[in-house]
């Protein structure tokens, strides 16, 4: 569908890539969904379809991203985890979202059932998001699982994540492990200090892979509070957090507008998470150094 102008062959030429999470719905109607979409339709490169986030039950991502390409024209990047699927179920359904024409996708583990709205599911996790890049590969090879030849082979694009803030030996060497199962890019986990990126970049140099930065828009002083105390792998420095309490809500754009000219040179791309807030995303990319040409430019393309 999307043909020169796919995610990946974007990443190849070394275009500044945006991506935007939106909102599953929990229902089977997706006017609200659409609507959203269609704000972002010029501005991103790609929309991610979310699983299940946080283990509350939501429409499926990849009927969702074949519904958006298909009224939309835009593309999407589905999130798959192992959580909900066996090995036979998560094959399923990547061949089913490839024949559907969705052709991106993010390799994920998934949050545990106990977390979420149906606390008494069960979690399947026959693989975790290693064992899951490798499938996702091995299709792409033409091979099931098992090793059995398919009668044609798939050929996703391949997305991981990563977290700026673990510089262990054991997250390099899991996100090189990873790398090596087929990965075509990575998106990040919210960071907000620069010095902390720079030395991921640098510590995975080697490794030769797009990086999207994750760019959570802060939207108050409570909210960075929060995310420090209660959401593990995010850190917040206490000079922004400091800002937010003086200047509010606001300052929260600005801080992220900031964040990334300062890094856009040094990396493939963003993912912004505006939090069901589309209208943020529009608003960060309009005011980024040089961002107004390439929206024109995709605006005249999709009239």
């Amino acid at each position: 569908m999307f043909k020169d102008e796919s995610l990946c062959n974007k990443l190849n030429r070394g275009e500044f890539i945006i991506t935007a999470e939106i909102s599953t719905p929990k229902g089977a109607d997706i006017t609200k969904t659409i609507e959203e979409a269609r704000k972002l339709k010029g501005i991103v490169d790609a929309l991610n379809i979310t699983d299940c986030p946080m283990a509350n039950m939501r429409m499926s991502p990849i009927a969702l991203a074949h519904l958006l390409q298909n009224h939309l024209n835009i593309e999407t990047i589905f999130h798959l985890t192992c959580r909900d699927r066996n090995l036979i179920g998560l094959q399923s359904e990547l061949l089913g979202a490839y024949a559907l024409g969705v052709r991106n996708v993010l390799a994920l583990t998934g949050d545990d059932p106990s977390r979420g709205d149906t606390p008494t599911a069960t979690g399947v996790y026959d693989v975790d998001s290693i064992g899951l890049l490798k499938i996702v590969n091995s299709l792409n090879n033409g091979y099931d699982y098992s090793g059995n030849k398919l009668e044609s082979s798939t050929e996703f694009c391949i997305g991981t994540t990563a977290n700026p803030n673990d510089l262990t030996e054991k997250a390099i060497d899991k996100l090189k492990s990873k790398i090596d199962a087929g990965v075509a890019f990575i998106q990040t986990q919210p960071v907000y200090d620069e010095d902390i990126l720079f030395k991921f970049i640098k510590k995975i140099e080697a490794l030769n892979i797009p990086v999207l930065v994750g760019v959570l828009p802060l939207k108050s002083y409570k909210m960075a509070v929060n995310l420090n105390k209660k959401v593990p792998g995010i850190d917040v420095p206490e000079h922004i957090i400091e800002k937010l309490k003086i200047k509010g809500k606001e300052e929260g754009i600005n801080i992220a507008v900031e964040f990334i000219k300062n890094i856009r040179n040094n990396v493939g791309g963003i993912h912004v998470m505006p939090l069901g807030k589309v209208d943020v995303v529009a608003d960060i990319a309009s005011r980024i150094d040089n961002m107004e040409f390439k929206l024109s430019e995709k605006k005249v393309e999709t009239n």
